[in-house]
């Protein structure tokens, strides 16, 4: 594997959208299902449905963007496998035609479409779950991106939604403007919230919050050194590898250190 983790877009000469910019970066970004730090990741978000989703068989689900299908943990091919309607969403067709090759029978041709996070392409009501895990962050609009998430969930309904941790205590939201600033931030625009904020948002859109909760206890620079081991120098991942088990461990022993995780997450209900 040869492509780069820091990624440059297209030039600032050229017209720039939030499409373009996300079909480039799925067109160039390497994937990274089998990092270990990513099998850490989908172990959190399993844990999240077991938890918040029980009972997945023959819900309809739908999440708010197709990058992990694409490149990260596959997350909806394992609520498919626990028997839910998974439905997705992507503002990219390039990141959404490389989430279908998990999926089998025609699933993503049938449920996977081309819609931005702060116009949902469903009639209200249409979904009994919605996961939105680090989408409403990428754009400026994201207050938006929740009333949609509000206005497809059925009544009763309930929904995940986590954003980076502005509080997050390896000072990843530091590292990230650094990046930024140096052209060297792969996924574009990104803003961090605290868990107060995340909160208030989500309730001024007419959720009810039930949980507060997060994901990824680890340094950021550990995930990122983490990949590129993985993508660029595979036989040095036994410098890594370690530390992820190890922050892995922590999480596992001591669930309430996933508030601190560098994704944090509030679990709402949509009012009947």
């Amino acid at each position: 594997m040869t492509e780069r983790l820091s990624l440059r877009p297209p030039s600032k000469g050229d017209k720039i959208t939030d499409q373009s910019f996300w079909d480039w970066t799925g067109l160039h970004f390497p994937t990274l299902f089998e990092a270990p730090s990513t099998r850490y990741y989908r172990k959190c978000e399993e844990r999240l449905f077991e938890t918040y989703f029980p009972g997945l068989a023959g819900k309809k689900l739908l999440k708010t963007d197709l990058w992990d299908e694409a490149k990260n943990t596959r997350i909806l091919k394992y609520a498919a496998d626990q028997g839910a309607d998974v439905y997705g969403i992507d503002i990219s067709a390039e990141i959404l035609r490389q989430a279908g090759s998990a999926f089998e029978n025609g699933v993503a041709r049938r449920r996977f479409i081309v819609s931005d996070a702060r116009a949902i392409a469903f009639a209200g009501g249409s979904f009994d779950h919605i996961y939105s895990m680090g989408t409403i962050e990428h754009f400026k609009e994201h207050a938006l991106a929740v009333r949609e998430c509000f206005r497809v969930l059925r009544g009763g309904g309930t929904a995940i939604i986590g954003v980076p941790n502005a509080r997050d205590p390896f000072f990843r939201p530091l590292m990230v403007g650094i990046l930024q600033r140096l052209g060297l931030y792969a996924y574009g625009y990104e803003r961090s919230f605290s868990m107060g904020a995340l909160k208030r948002m989500l309730e001024r859109e007419g959720f009810e919050v039930l949980a507060e909760t997060g994901i990824l206890f680890m340094p950021g620079w550990l995930r990122m050194a983490d990949l590129w081991h993985y993508v660029r120098r595979p036989k040095l991942a036994s410098l890594s590898t370690p530390a992820v088990s190890f922050f892995a461990y922590l999480h596992r022993k001591f669930p309430r250190l996933g508030r601190h995780g560098y994704l944090i997450a509030c679990v709402v209900r949509k009012p009947l």
